[in-house]
């Protein structure tokens, strides 16, 4: 899985919910400003929300990784204990021949 994709879809996701924030922070204000809800009520309403949009964050996340290890999959590129594996046999097959090349030679 490419992690520096990966990074940036989260730091998008974190970026995006930083501005919501802001944004609840401001309409919360506005709204206790007007007289509609008390500073309690306000706060209460930003921590719920709050709460709900890191829920859905973190299904999100786990979703997106899903999702982009499927797709890496359906191209046909390894994973990483797939490569090492490969690695590994590589290295028995290099010794090997190695070994044969040095019984020739004597």
């Amino acid at each position: 899985m490419d992690n520096n994709l990966l990074r940036e879809l989260i730091a998008m996701g974190i970026n995006t919910t930083s501005q919501v924030a802001d944004k609840l922070r401001e309409v919360s204000d506005q709204l206790v400003k007007d007289g509609r809800i008390d500073p309690e009520q306000a706060a209460q309403l930003a921590n719920e929300v709050m709460e709900q949009i890191k829920s859905e964050q973190s299904n999100w996340e786990a979703q997106m990784q899903r999702q982009l290890r499927n797709m890496l999959q359906d191209l046909g590129v390894p994973r990483q204990n797939e490569m090492d594996e490969l690695r590994g046999r590589l290295d028995r097959l290099e010794r090997q021949v190695r070994d044969l090349e040095n019984r020739l030679w004597r």
